[in-house]
């Protein structure tokens, strides 16, 4: 049996029959298209998910923010679901491209549609075609191969019965998923073909739990045995592999306490017995104290960037080894680790068995228990700070979290919120604490806060975002109120870069670029520009008021929790006052040569703290 289709038709009726299936449960992968459409779309994709509903379609306002709530969609459903993204030639296409980077180097599945020139080139260039006097076969679509895993250009409708196949193998592979790109040319589209019925047949695409090698893990166990300091890091791959249970149940019987990076930040309840807190640049004392004096680190679902690592200065320890648990082999192997390549989940429940037994002896047991204790008090101490208007971005991040409740999600991005919320933020359950932190991209906030709501709408989702962010996309709120999905914004205005300002002048600088004040001859440094972020949500459809004390504020939140749609708190918060970093460093390289005393100073500083930057073999 065939049925004639165009290009277009036949995507939209193949992607609503792709599933993704794990412990015996099955998740329909592609749950809906994002799309704006113009001439390289229009006639295409537009008329097939016009003529067939199957596919849900969803109007968004900014092409990069629907790529950051698709990938945002997927880390909520931890990789099991995502969404597709359909736009127009030119720059509706490159403007995808930040969000193709963002879900590409987070590891988060997604599928990107974007219209092309003509195959048939007769008509070139049309509209938004950029021309090469080099190739005639390139387009703007090109600039999406070095930050999608897969891409293609279909130029004849044949080709995607091997192509969107591969498109879902990527998709689904736990070790090479992230940004997959179809480009589209736009007459291609529209052309027909008799495609073989059984193409369009339900496929479930199984998302295996692979084993490790058993001689590495009997090694492991010998390592594990031997040491006196053990200490292990959790990463975004314990979450994906939804093995928090086994996570507890491993800590809990060994007693080997648990550091988390950002993107594994919720794989532990907060008040387990061996959750030490966040780990790295933004790390807690205690677990960044364990790091450094650990004989045996054992990472499970981390790639060890440089805040998990503060720049290859958290491990001191002469004689510190690695065992990686990690689905990818290039991760598994990092730190010249004892690769244990496998599903998260089904490694830990392997070792733990293999471990029967086995406990960290009781001083070191102490010391992580009062490690805990003083961390508790000290994130009371900030939340607990009392000062006239405006208050601390600690203080907020504290009257937020205990506005939240155990089934409700955190989202936040970029500036200096993620630091302060990875070390404060009180996690109660696995997917609770949601941060995009592999791209810390500007803007992604509400339009990640988007798909996180979409993917379990029954779920309250609080947005954190510093006033910078929220300048730079705030249009989704339009989306959510359209779409139904209730959002509270919490808009923190300091009034600038507050994160890169602090960083300036870390480095010696005084700032520069960071604060939005009138230009007053050849500096910004007038009066705060008077933005009124409170007409500006109001204005997108929200409900909106500013609150100037903590009173004010948890005041504020109960209000916007009564809202029948999405809210925005705004409030003013202290430029100076911050969060202090704990026992970690990050290299941020500083001018070699300069006029001014306070960068010398700080080169010398970090000279001095480069010396400690360690690779392992």
């Amino acid at each position: 049996m065939k049925r004639r289709m165009t290009v277009a038709q036949a995507i939209v009726a193949y992607l609503q029959n792709q599933y993704s299936g794990r412990d015996g449960k099955e998740h329909r992968f592609i749950e809906g298209i994002f799309g704006i459409f113009g001439h390289g779309n229009v006639a295409g994709m537009g008329q097939a998910l016009e003529q067939d509903s199957g596919l849900k379609y969803h109007l968004c306002r900014n092409e990069q923010a629907m790529v950051h709530t698709a990938a945002a969609f997927a880390k909520a459903t931890f990789r099991m679901r995502t969404l597709a993204c359909t736009t127009s030639i030119g720059p509706g296409a490159t403007n995808m491209v930040t969000g193709a980077a963002l879900a590409t180097i987070n590891r988060l599945p997604v599928l990107l549609l974007p219209g092309d020139i003509f195959a048939r080139r007769d008509v070139a260039p049309v509209l938004q075609q950029l021309e090469s006097s080099h190739s005639q076969d390139i387009s703007v679509n090109d600039c999406f191969k070095p930050v999608s895993r897969y891409w293609d250009r279909i130029e004849r409708p044949e080709q995607l019965l091997t192509a969107l196949p591969e498109a879902m193998r990527v998709l689904t592979s736990p070790t090479e998923t992230g940004a997959v790109t179809l480009s589209l040319p736009q007459d291609v589209q529209t052309e027909a073909y008799d495609y073989p019925e059984e193409f369009f047949r339900k496929r479930v695409w199984a998302i295996p739990r692979s084993r490790c090698d058993q001689s590495l893990l009997k090694q492991a166990v010998e390592s594990i045995r031997a040491a006196k300091r053990p200490l292990l890091i959790a990463g975004g791959g314990v979450l994906y592999s939804e093995a928090s249970d086994a996570l507890a149940t491993f800590a809990k019987a060994t007693g080997i306490p648990v550091g988390e990076t950002q993107a594994g930040k919720g794989a532990l309840s907060y008040d387990h017995a061996q959750e030490v807190g966040a780990i790295g640049v933004t790390g807690t004392p205690g677990a960044n104290i364990l790091a450094r004096e650990a004989d045996l680190v054992i990472g499970i679902g981390t790639r060890y960037s440089d805040f998990t690592t503060a720049s290859k200065t958290a491990f001191q320890n002469p004689a510190v080894r690695f065992i990686n648990i990690n689905v990818a082999e290039f991760d598994s192997y990092k730190h010249a680790a004892s690769p244990l390549t496998g599903d998260a989940r089904a490694t830990l429940e392997e070792l733990q068995r293999a471990l029967a037994g086995y406990m960290v002896d009781e001083s070191y047991r102490l010391k992580i228990s009062s490690f805990r204790a003083d961390w508790e008090k000290e994130v009371d101490r900030i939340y607990g700070i009392r000062k006239e208007p405006p208050i601390s971005q600690g203080e907020v991040i504290g009257a937020v979290n205990a506005t939240v409740q155990a089934e409700d999600t955190m989202v936040c991005a970029a500036g200096s919120l993620p630091g302060d919320l990875h070390k404060l933020w009180r996690t109660k359950r696995p997917g609770g604490y949601h941060l995009e932190y592999g791209y810390s991209c500007m803007g992604y906030e509400i339009a990640g806060g988007l798909g996180v709501k979409m993917a379990d709408p029954k779920r309250e989702v609080y947005v954190l975002v510093g006033d910078g962010s929220y300048l730079m996309m705030a249009q989704e709120i339009v989306t959510s109120i359209q779409e139904g999905y209730k959002l509270q914004i919490i808009l923190l205005d300091n009034h600038g870069f507050s994160s890169i300002g602090g960083l300036s002048r870390g480095c010696g600088n005084e700032g520069m670029g960071t604060n939005y004040r009138y230009r007053r001859g050849a500096k910004y440094d007038g009066d705060f520009l008077p933005v009124d972020f409170v007409s500006n949500a109001a204005s997108l459809g929200a409900w909106a008021t500013r609150a100037r004390t903590r009173e004010e504020l948890s005041a504020a939140l109960a209000e916007g929790r009564r809202q029948p749609h999405t809210s925005v708190v705004v409030v003013e918060t202290s430029y100076e006052q911050r969060v202090p970093g704990y026992e970690a460093w990050w290299d941020v390289a500083i001018a070699e040569v300069s006029e001014r005393d306070s960068v010398k100073a700080a080169r010398k500083n970090y000279e001095e703290a480069r010396k400690k930057e360690r690779i392992f073999f």
